[in-house]
């Protein structure tokens, strides 16, 4: 008797306990967001590398052996500032020598000229003999072979001094050509010195004083610092929404919890194949403490800007079979209910279609954890 007494007692407390299980144990933890109108910014998110807008590799246009280096990596330099020098001993020597060619063909150019004075007062002195001796001859007081003379010296006398007019244009060419060589060796001289095409940050060292170097061979990389972006890539689906001098905010690997001011400064024009993504350079106005050329950051471009309009934060959007929707909550239960979104920015994404404001959406307070269709215990 007992033992039946037992039994309908626990057949008594069976339904109670089960409703106590359902009404403890199917409750899920979950964090609870009311609906409400706001202001959405939206934002195109891309992923790239710090890059510099100008960067050169600084390499001779002769082949020496550098003499000094004079900046390392890390340097920042002004432009026409030297950086480095190659062994100039026979650049100078030939610079010598080319000199001294000069001066011999102008001291030569000097000489023929007084041999010019010279001819030209020969010259002048048979022309007057010659006059002479053909008035002389048509008076019949001169014979005709003296006159043939006089003429004969005069002939001689134009002769000479063409040829002197030819040796002092030979000796001008040469001067000149001597007058080439200088520029051509001063040119050479000069190029054995490695100067800043502008004003920069040396990125990298490559080559060391004693290394022999030659045209293409880079000694050091520098990047102008003036104008640095991020080449961040796109997804072509996004190229509609995008101008130049749109603002964005880059976020920095490094500093994810500093994110800085940026702008669109211009649009690439070839998508990549493979990843259906193009180039979009966005202008840094402010850089982190510590940067490195090349170093990885996010870009987040504002596309677009609503007021007014429904939205929640992108954490309560939830994906099902490729379509968004979020868990609202109806009757004390998540129920899926598929919406329509717009602008998604940092903070909030706008619903088009779907959800009203007071509504109540809801999502997992920790992941792992499933709230479609149980109870709601709100944190």
């Amino acid at each position: 008797m007992s033992l039946f007494r037992s039994w309908r007692w626990l057949l008594l407390l069976l339904p109670a306990g089960v409703a106590v299980y359902f009404l403890r144990f199917d409750s899920a933890p979950a964090v609870v967001h009311r609906v409400a109108t706001a202001e959405v910014k939206g934002e195109t998110l891309g992923t790239g590398t710090l890059e510099a807008r100008y960067s050169a590799s600084i390499s001779p246009r002769l082949t020496g052996r550098l003499s000094t280096v004079t900046v390392d990596q890390g340097d920042r330099v002004e432009a026409g500032q030297l950086l480095a020098t190659l062994d100039d001993a026979e650049a100078r020597r030939h610079l010598e020598a080319a000199e001294t060619a000069h001066a011999a063909a102008a001291a030569t150019v000097e000489r023929i000229r007084t041999d010019e004075a010279r001819a030209q007062a020969v010259l002048a002195r048979a022309r007057i003999e010659h006059t002479r001796a053909v008035s002389l001859a048509e008076s019949r007081t001169l014979a005709e072979a003296e006159r043939d003379k006089a003429t004969e010296q005069l002939r001689i006398a134009e002769a000479e001094l063409a040829r002197v007019h030819a040796a002092i244009a030979e000796a001008s060419q040469a001067r000149a050509a001597a007058a080439s060589q200088i520029a051509l060796q001063q040119e050479l001289l000069a190029h054995t010195r490695l100067t800043a095409p502008f004003s920069g940050l040396i990125l990298r060292r490559h080559r060391h004083p004693g290394d022999v170097v030659s045209p293409g061979g880079a000694v050091l990389e520098l990047a102008a610092t003036d104008q640095l972006w991020v080449s961040a890539w796109v997804d072509e689906t996004a190229m509609a929404r995008l101008a130049p001098d749109q603002p964005a905010r880059i976020v920095f690997r490094s500093e994810p919890e500093n994110p800085l001011p940026g702008r669109v400064a211009r649009l690439g024009r070839e998508t990549d194949r493979e990843t259906r993504e193009f180039l979009v350079d966005v202008l840094v106005d402010r850089l982190p403490g510590r940067w490195t050329i090349g170093q990885r950051a996010e870009v987040f471009i504002e596309s677009g800007r609503r007021s007014g309009v429904v939205a929640v934060p992108p954490a309560f959007l939830a994906y099902r079979d490729g379509a968004v929707g979020v868990f609202r909550l109806q009757g004390g239960r998540a129920r899926w209910q598929p919406v329509e979104s717009g602008l998604r920015g940092k903070d909030l994404v706008e619903i088009r279609a779907g959800l009203q404001t007071g509504d109540q959406v809801v999502r997992p307070a920790a992941p792992g954890i499933s709230v479609e269709g149980r109870r709601i215990a709100a944190r």
